[in-house]
């Protein structure tokens, strides 16, 4: 009987141990018919080797979707080739799953190589329906970055769904990002906008940015609306996360110009334009600038020496020294004026609408301290100046002291009066120059503005001729615009030889490449798209002057007045391009026959110096000889005491602009003061204003 027992207990045991080997086969017998546990939407934190790895090691369902997480890791690490061999070595069956994701990594490759239109056509074959959140996130990424960053409903709309899916910083740049798109857009952009009645986010956007441009010259008016705003709105996300801009704006306080210490070179070549600079402050201070009644007026002018710089003479102080080489004017100024000490002409340009905001404000009761930052090192200035209660700078003007006090981490806060190579972003530091590059800039975007996508520059064979021709074009390109041409000329002497010979001037040149200073990828939401790693064509040059549509010329009067006729006589009179001139060419002086010959060119200059306030112009032309090179200096020490009394507005309220004498100045977020010029054109040998 034990025998027995023993064995119905061992069967008894079995029995368990049986079913449950059974249930294990049946588990693995359904192995390889199960799809694909690879999760092809989520996130791949994974190398491409890794995942090129395990696409040699599986031969079962599993293997398509490794190649594809293979794939999205070598467009991370801007392999493109490689990208490319693996999207080809992809079984013809795919789906539908591994279709949508396959559907975003071309775009993100046509991205990658700049094919932005195809990217556009790939996203649009996409049924957003099916993807993951992961999915959703890069695929709003990839329609964001194939916008090029160009304000639209389109990227408008792009922004907002992508908006929920995003957490952390993220958020935070969607919500920054949407709010640049949208400050973006221009007046024609907004006014042409149709948007769909359930859009409530989009028109909660729309309306802040409507309250924004309504109170943006007013801090206080403006915190008021925006929490208002937040009050009406209160589910929209820009209520809840307010943009980085917007939300300074509740932050704001006046900064304290109780004491400002001006920091000038008073002694050595500089000298004359520092004088120039403190006499524009004091009278802006002391609320010397109510002018006589406006008087013919002597039209703009601007002098330069041979490399652009201004003089360093004042007319009538034979004390005065000239700078020792160019490159120590261009450390002492930041004006491309020129200097000039011609009678004025008599010709009263025609007056433009007068600034709605007065750029200075009299009477004021803040005490201004000089210091020379020609007699000891700018350290022991700063030092002293913050010693002595100082609580705002305004100065320095030598490149090399604006890079010192830059490097210095001073607690105070600098108006500096000149940019370094390199601008640095502090929350107390803005940057006030008067460079060429300025007026370069500012002509890229006025020739853009009116329509002209082909330009060509005309610049003087020098560095100076660089610094311009660099400026422009990446401006240009900021733009949206096409490649510059280039072309360089020599002095009078080469110009007159060439009219001599009847060689004329081309409408032809060499592409201008230049190196933007943002990077080449784009990242957006954690996408990273980097830029494939090719070798750019070298330059070639285009003969075909038909494709221009618009010259820059960058010339004094001597050489402009052999230029124009020169481009005359290759250019027919019917070909309708536009001829534009930076102020150096401008110069008192000028009679009617020099304004006749320059008939429908357009130039730029400074407000001060085109006719908007022609009794303060009279004024300062007076004190300063009719060299407008001072006369610009003047004008930017009154604007620099405007910016001294409004820092904190331009440093941390989007959007706050002042109608001043060096131009309409608005600040960006390095707090680099842009200035937009004034610009007027010859007509029936008058001067009078571009509309």
């Amino acid at each position: 009987m034990l025998p027995s027992k023993v064995v119905r207990h061992k069967a008894g045991r079995f029995v368990p141990v049986l079913l449950a080997g059974l249930i294990l086969a049946a588990c693995s017998g359904q192995g390889p018919q199960q799809t694909s546990n690879v999760n092809i939407q989520g996130p791949a934190t994974g190398r491409s080797d890794y995942y090129l790895q395990q696409v040699q090691q599986s031969s079962d369902d599993s293997k398509t979707d490794w190649q594809l997480l293979a794939i999205r890791a070598l467009l991370k690490e801007g392999k493109y080739p490689q990208a490319n061999d693996q999207i080809s070595q992809l079984p013809q069956q795919l789906s539908a799953v591994q279709q949508q994701e396959l559907q975003l990594l071309r775009a993100q490759m046509q991205i990658g190589q700049q094919d932005f239109g195809g990217a556009q056509q790939t996203l649009g074959q996409v049924k957003t329906d099916g993807l993951s959140q992961d999915q959703q996130v890069r695929y709003y990424a990839l329609q964001i970055a194939a916008a090029q960053n160009r304000p639209s409903l389109a990227l408008l709309r792009a922004y907002i769904a992508q908006e929920p899916l995003l957490q952390g910083a993220d958020h935070q740049s969607n919500i920054d990002a949407t709010w640049q798109a949208l400050t973006q857009m221009t007046q024609d952009q907004l006014n042409s906008l149709v948007i769909n009645a359930n859009e409530n986010t989009l028109q909660g956007w729309l309306d802040l940015l409507n309250t924004w441009h309504t109170n943006s010259q007013d801090p206080q008016m403006l915190k008021a609306a925006i929490k208002d705003w937040q009050t009406r709105y209160p589910q929209n996300p820009g209520a809840k996360t307010l943009p980085t801009q917007l939300s300074q704006v509740q932050n704001f306080t006046k900064a304290s110009t109780s004491t400002i210490a001006l920091l000038l070179p008073l002694n050595g070549q500089a000298q004359v334009f520092a004088n120039a600079i403190q006499k524009g402050f004091n009278d802006a201070k002391n609320g010397v600038l109510t002018a006589p009644a406006p008087q013919p007026a002597p039209a703009a002018t601007a002098a330069t020496d041979a490399n652009g710089q201004p003089s360093a003479q004042q007319p009538g102080d034979a004390n005065a020294q000239q700078p020792a080489d160019a490159n120590a004017a261009a450390n002492a100024v930041v004006s491309p004026a020129m200097a000039g000490n011609m009678p004025p002409q008599t010709e009263q340009p025609q007056p433009a609408a007068q600034p709605a905001t007065t750029a200075a404000q009299p009477d004021s009761n803040a005490q201004v301290k000089v210091y020379d930052t020609s007699s000891q090192p700018i350290a022991q200035v700063m030092q002293q100046a913050q010693q002595d209660g100082a609580t705002i700078v305004v100065g320095p003007l030598l490149k090399n002291d604006v890079e010192s006090v830059v490097n210095s981490q001073t607690p105070l806060n600098v108006l500096a009066l000149n940019e370094p190579e390199q601008i640095q972003n502090h929350p107390n530091i803005c940057y006030f120059a008067l460079s060429p590059e300025d007026e370069a800039r500012d002509a890229a975007h006025h020739i853009y503005e009116q329509g002209k996508r082909q330009p060509l520059l005309l610049v003087p064979r020098s560095s100076y001729g660089d610094r311009v021709s660099k400026a422009f074009a990446q401006e240009w390109q900021k733009l949206g615009g096409s490649t510059v041409l280039q072309q360089r000329f020599g002095g009078v002497s080469e110009l007159k030889q060439g009219i001599n010979s009847g060689a004329g001037i081309a409408l032809s040149g060499t592409p201008l490449t230049v190196e933007q200073p943002q990077s080449a990828a784009v990242a957006v939401a954690g996408l990273t798209i980097p830029a494939p790693q090719t070798t750019p064509p070298a330059p070639t040059t285009d003969a075909s002057g038909g494709s221009v549509d618009a010259v820059y010329i960058v010339a004094s009067q001597d050489e402009l007045q052999l230029i124009k006729p020169m481009i005359a006589m290759r250019t027919s009179s019917r070909n309708n391009i536009a001829l534009y001139a930076s102020s150096r060419s401008a110069q008192a002086g000028a009679g009617p026959d020099f304004r006749l010959e320059m008939d429908g060119l357009q130039f730029s200059d400074i407000p001060l110096l085109s006719g908007n306030n022609t009794g303060l112009m009279q004024q300062a032309a007076k004190s300063f000889n009719n060299d407008y090179s001072l006369v610009r200096l003047y004008a930017m020490g009154i604007d620099a005491w405007t910016l001294a009394n409004h820092f904190n507005q331009m440093r941390q309220v989007p959007g706050f602009a002042i109608d001043g004498n060096t131009g309409k100045l608005s600040a960006d977020t390095d707090c680099v003061i842009n200035r937009k010029l004034a610009w007027n054109q010859y007509r029936q040998g008058q001067i009078v204003p571009v509309q």
